[in-house]
């Protein structure tokens, strides 16, 4: 017997998860580990499970298939995507999916995606997911929320609660009201882009503020000057960021 691919079925809907539970039955090769209703359990189920295929429905509350990517990121498994809509799933497949099947699941087009999977598990190859979340979240643009992985659990940031974000090596801490403070994967250059620039303003290489929080501008030296925020703290500004800075007050 073929050594077994764990999966895992995500969908909001019970009646379709079982349908394509029932569905899979016919390939012994697939062994379905466990089921979730929403993205949050998704994201938990993989990292605890870490599963060879998730079936992924996309449209979810909350988070959908898309979100749940973005958040497992390099701990993505190998993906089909499960929808009702042709156009999300041609993009899904268009965007480096290892394949997406249409509700309600047809046999004949679940055999080619299982036959893919096989493949793609035998030659071992890890699939990369970056350009499909890249192109989804611009999509979006500009965005309301963030969304960080925090350990195990999901956190949803609406962005009006977020005084700044700030550079850390490969990640962005993201500091927001309250105190608290979060470390997210992802570049400072990818948020600018997402966020919208008339409420965000990169006042520093390493310094991405929410200028509603701003209070006032003080010198610092000869080439510098300090945002101090509403919230006391104090932000470098560099000469090219306060003339952006400038233009949007």
């Amino acid at each position: 017997m073929e050594s077994q691919m764990k999966a895992i079925i995500v969908d909001d809907e019970e009646l379709a998860r079982q349908s394509l539970k029932n569905a899979l039955e016919s390939f012994p090769d697939i062994c379905i580990v466990e089921e979730c209703a929403n993205g949050f359990e998704a994201v938990q189920a993989v990292q605890r499970v870490k599963p060879d295929i998730l079936f992924l429905d996309i449209q979810m509350p909350k988070l959908d298939g898309f979100d749940v990517v973005e958040l497992l990121g390099k701990d993505t498994p190998s993906v089909v995507f499960v929808t009702s809509y042709d156009e999300y799933a041609l993009r899904a497949f268009e965007t480096e999916a290892i394949d997406y099947v249409l509700k309600p699941v047809k046999q004949d087009r679940l055999q080619k995606t299982i036959e893919r999977l096989r493949e793609q598990f035998k030659r071992n190859h890890p699939p990369e997911f970056e350009s499909l979340i890249d192109k989804h979240r611009t999509n979006l643009a500009p965005v309301n929320r963030v969304l960080i992985r925090n350990a195990i659990d999901v956190v949803i940031l609406p962005v009006d609660d977020i005084i700044y974000f700030e550079a850390e090596d490969d990640y962005v801490r993201v500091h927001t009201l309250g105190g608290k403070s979060y470390l997210k994967t992802d570049r400072m250059a990818n948020l600018e882009q997402l966020l919208d620039r008339r409420n965000f303003c990169r006042i520093h290489r390493s310094y991405l503020l929410n200028i509603s929080y701003l209070m006032k501008i003080e010198p610092y030296n000869k080439d510098s000057r300090l945002a101090i925020l509403k919230t006391g703290q104090r932000l470098p500004i560099s000469r090219a960021g306060y003339n952006i800075l400038i233009e949007l007050l």
